[in-house]
């Protein structure tokens, strides 16, 4: 066996260690779809603040009922943009697991759905918990700081790039708290571009060359 065949037995021997043990399968795409849906999303609450405002300024005031009707829509729309973003980056994912004959649904499959909930389960909790205490500023950087602690925590069962969008979520949401009025555009920065970002890296880093390879 000459020098040639034996890097290529190591580097099958890595591969096979690394789908064994990480989660190789989720794509650029996935990022750049969930990144499209968080743009949409907050173009769409942008738009009804705005009329909202507009009408209390018209009106010189709001009711109670005006406020808890804003309330539910975006909460709603929340809810929307989350299935949204989710329905599109199981289908590529799904789709470049079949490109490439690996399972979508695995041991390792599961440690990265396990790691992602339980941090993603304890922030929407937490987020009850302010929207109950009528703590609206407080949302926003909730969901970015819980969001890239799920990131980072799911990152060692998965690709480790990851973990970069992860922190940066964490730092957004960081800075947010000093700028409570302006959560909006946090969310929309850390849910919209920074995963358009991500996702085109990603896309360019591993699934390029793949196409171009194939």
């Amino acid at each position: 066996m000459n020098e040639q065949q034996h890097l290529e037995t190591l580097s099958d021997i890595k591969r096979i260690m690394e789908r064994s043990s990480r989660f190789i399968s989720l794509s650029g795409l996935s990022g750049v779809w969930a990144g499209l849906s968080g743009l949409a999303g907050a173009w769409i609450a942008y738009n009804w603040l705005n009329n909202y405002y507009n009408a209390w300024e018209a009106h010189g005031g709001y009711s109670d009922a005006d406020f808890a009707g804003l309330r539910i829509k975006l909460i709603l729309l929340a809810a929307a943009v989350v299935l949204v973003a989710l329905a599109g980056g199981t289908y590529f994912t799904w789709r470049r697991a079949r490109r490439n004959q690996l399972p979508i649904w695995d041991p390792t499959s599961r440690k990265v759905l396990v790691n992602i909930a339980i941090p993603l389960a304890t922030g929407a909790f937490f987020i009850l918990g302010l929207i109950a205490d009528n703590q609206p500023a407080l949302i926003a950087p909730s969901c970015l700081v819980f969001y890239g602690l799920a990131l980072v925590n799911a990152s060692k069962y998965t690709l480790s790039d990851i973990r970069y969008l992860g922190i940066a979520e964490i730092v957004l949401g960081i800075l947010n708290v000093f700028f409570l009025r302006r959560g909006l555009y946090f969310w929309t920065l850390g849910f919209g571009v920074l995963h358009i970002i991500y996702g085109i890296v990603m896309w360019w880093k591993y699934e390029r060359t793949a196409k171009a390879g194939s």
